[in-house]
């Protein structure tokens, strides 16, 4: 009796470890951990951060250009030579009438005067465009536009991450439903097994029955492998995408949403069109080609320019000078307007490329929308009709086990009964969770993947 009772505490102590040490994961901590450790959200906050760093680059054409250099030389031989030769000069005695026959001469000797052996220069350039084609303003307008193209994108990448984060978890509850369902049907089977024993010892069934219990049993147990292996691999699968590690002890809990008729969540497609973070990036696209054929129209326009340099000057073995220097700059792009003109006209046609995809996709997006609701409504009548089938076949099998008491059945059609209603049970499973993906689906489309967990 003692030695029962150290086993039974043991047995206690060692079920309360494991259920302490089991990890439960619920829809929305699955959520929020894919939206922490997802690479593919993380790679989207990069490219925000780097849309970011390029607007600030393009922010800084407004300003100045400001430029600074230093040039020091040391040449081998001056660069210049000046060389005077000698002779006789003469000299003004102070008397205007020897000006043009002078009398008196003073001997000047040859010379050479060497220039620009030795010597530096630094110099600081500022240099601000005043009239450009616009090209400044429209690449700020430019870079403007990808940065919110970029934010466009990372909520749509999130939106994606949501959505698929809630498909691989309801599919997870959709495993524990059906092996739930299978424990159950197993479990009809063994206490159906122990009748069938019962009886064959008795000599009241042939040994042919029995044998068709335990296939059955072998057939279900294969299939609980089955079960149990694709379950494995599923939650492998969800881990990895949320950025955990995988724990055999982890337990998908969550309660399974009503599944309501979906009327309430109907929304009109081309109400919900300007909401889709799709259409937004297609108008974002359009627009940014009309901006850089306005760019290209710049490049051809006359550019207008004022500047300022000042410079510190030492050669050779003068001192040091410093001036300034004031300009202005009038650019005309001649040459440029013979290929300009049909690099614009491209630009255009790339303009007409960008609006007929605009209209393309836009058509595709509504019918996109179109279908995701029908295949809501359709799920939500795939429910009902999946347990209008559980309620046949679980009053089938009470006939029928009532029947096979009786001895009014055969035990093959008790086993038949209890295999339809393991299999109506797990269609509807199957279509409450289709359902759920579907709402997710249709949810995330018409812009409130918020409200999908």
């Amino acid at each position: 009796m003692k030695k029962t009772m150290v086993l039974s505490c043991a047995v206690t102590l060692m079920v309360l470890s494991a259920a302490h040490g089991q990890k439960t994961l619920t829809l929305a901590e699955s959520v929020r951990l894919a939206l922490e450790k997802n690479s593919d959200i993380r790679n989207s906050r990069l490219e925000i951060a780097a849309a970011d760093q390029a607007r600030a680059a393009a922010l800084t054409r407004y300003f100045p250009d400001i430029s600074a250099g230093w040039l020091y030389f040391d040449a081998s031989k001056a660069l210049f030579e000046l060389r005077t030769p000698g002779g006789n000069l003469p000299v003004y005695d102070g008397n205007p009438v020897n000006l043009l026959h002078p009398t008196q001469y003073a001997y000047f000797p040859s010379s050479t005067t060497s220039m620009l052996q030795k010597g530096e220069i630094g110099y600081l350039d500022i240099l601000l465009p005043l009239y450009t084609g616009g090209r400044i303003v429209n690449g700020n307008r430019l870079a403007a536009l990808g940065k919110a193209a970029v934010e466009d994108k990372s909520e749509l990448t999130r939106d994606e991450v949501v959505l698929s984060t809630s498909e691989q978890y309801f599919r997870m509850l959709s495993l524990d439903e059906k092996r739930a369902t299978l424990k159950h049907y197993e479990a009809l089977l063994d206490n159906l097994q122990l009748q069938v024993e019962t009886a064959y010892a008795s000599g009241l069934v042939m040994r042919n029955d029995l044998l068709k219990v335990k296939l059955k049993r072998s057939e279900v147990q294969l299939n609980q492998s089955r079960l149990e292996h694709g379950r494995k691999l599923a939650a492998m699968s969800l881990c990895q995408y949320i950025g955990i590690a995988y724990d055999s002890t982890l337990s998908f809990q969550d309660q399974w949403p009503a599944v309501e008729a979906p009327d309430p969540l109907f929304i009109d497609p081309h109400q919900a069109l300007r909401g889709r973070n799709e259409y937004r990036l297609l108008e974002k696209s359009l627009r940014a080609e009309k901006l850089q054929t306005r760019m290209k129209r710049g490049a051809l326009l006359p550019q207008v320019g004022i500047g300022a340099r000042t410079m510190a000057i030492h050669l050779d073995q003068s001192g040091r000078r410093t001036l300034g220097i004031f300009f202005g700059s009038l650019s005309i792009p001649i040459s440029d307007w013979i290929g300009g003109m049909a690099e614009l006209e491209e630009r255009r046609l790339r303009e007409k490329i960008a609006e007929n995809t605009m209209e393309n996709q836009t058509g595709l997006l509504l019918l996109q929308l179109e279908k995701a609701w029908q295949d809501l409504a359709d799920a939500y009548q795939q429910v009902l009709l999946a347990e209008e089938s559980r309620l046949q076949t679980g009053e089938n099998l009470k006939v029928n086990e009532t029947s096979y008491q009786n001895g009014l059945t055969t035990l093959s059609d008790l086993l038949e009964a209890q295999a339809l209603q393991q299999q109506a049970l797990d269609q509807l499973t199957e279509t409450k969770a289709d359902y759920r993906i579907k709402k997710c689906r249709y949810l995330q489309m018409t812009g409130r993947s918020g409200e999908t967990y």
